[in-house]
């Protein structure tokens, strides 16, 4: 037996359990990943919690929780490529990476990724990178971002910010950053000018000289203050507003992230170029704990379960 966090009905934290279950095994085309840590993330407890988000997702009851992964091939079954037993990789396996063990195939189907970790890169690291690193890389390129841009981010200090603004700083922007006055001074170790969300945001950024792009990664409102301040709808991202964002603007996630962005933030952690703040790790029989103190919004940086 083997063991895995899964919920039998939605709600918070308290329905997840860690529960013991047949021990899975790679079958032809796949490899199993024997999990050492696994980063969390809003979509997860959004998809435990919301029956309606679950099913856009394809997601029924019962159902294994998390995306995020890190660990070791264990066993490759015949014809899998790309990956051999003993390869250190990370990636993501929706609604199963809470576990033991992960399946995938290899090379990983959409909505599933494999990526191999490279030596210097812990595996708690590695294991926050695949939703928030694709995430912050396709809110970016949706926008066109280019050195000289001055852009805002709405939510800055998120799970998906962290990257965001170190990535528009890497490529040569200014950044704005929305947050809540407590996490000031975080943003600004990131590189970003904090600005204040709420009601006021535009006149805000507009005291602060303007921006001629944008990416909202949590709702409409730093969309909503991008139009106002005259930024062309084309250049403005969402990745939480639905399919049909207000205005015009571009709708993006994850699965739009250009060939080779994880390639190139791993690079980036190599050189020192982007951190990745770790707010807490917590075992697995946690996970209860480790899903409430996310949830709770307040913590700045990735949290993390291990193995």
């Amino acid at each position: 037996m083997s063991r895995a966090v899964s919920y039998e009905k939605f709600g918070g934290p308290e329905v997840l359990e860690l529960r013991d279950v047949p021990e899975p095994h790679a079958g032809p085309g796949e490899v199993r990943v024997r999990v050492t840590a696994a980063g969390l993330n809003p979509m997860d407890w959004g998809l435990a919690s919301r029956p309606e988000a679950a099913a856009n997702f394809g997601i029924t009851l019962p159902s294994g929780f998390g995306y995020d992964f890190a660990g070791v091939v264990d066993e490759a079954g015949p014809g899998a490529t790309g990956f051999a037993v003993g390869d250190r990789v990370h990636g993501g396996a929706l609604g199963r990476a809470v576990a033991d063990f992960v399946v995938l195939k290899a090379p990983a189907q959409a909505p599933d990724g494999l990526f191999p970790t490279p030596a210097g890169i812990s595996d708690e690291v590695a294991s926050t990178l695949p939703v928030a690193g694709s995430s912050a890389a396709a809110a970016l390129a949706a926008v066109g971002l280019r050195a000289g841009d001055t852009v805002l981010i709405g939510g800055a200090a998120g799970g998906v910010g962290i990257f965001a603004v170190q990535l528009a700083k890497l490529a040569g922007a200014t950044v704005i950053g929305t947050a809540s006055e407590g996490t000031f001074p975080f943003l600004r170790k990131l590189g970003a000018e904090p600005v204040a969300y709420g009601p006021g945001l535009a006149d805000r950024v507009r005291e602060l000289g303007g921006v001629t792009a944008a990416t909202d990664l949590f709702g409409t409102e730093t969309a909503e203050a991008a139009l106002a301040l005259g930024v062309p709808p084309e250049r403005i991202a969402t990745i939480a507003a639905g399919p049909q964002p207000p205005g015009g603007v571009r709708a993006t996630g994850g699965a739009d992230a250009e060939p080779g962005a994880m390639a190139r933030i791993a690079e980036a952690i190599l050189a020192g170029e982007l951190t990745v703040p770790i707010a807490a790790v917590f075992p697995v029989e946690r996970i209860r704990d480790a899903v409430a103190l996310q949830a709770g919004r307040h913590v700045h940086g990735k949290v993390v379960v291990t193995f």
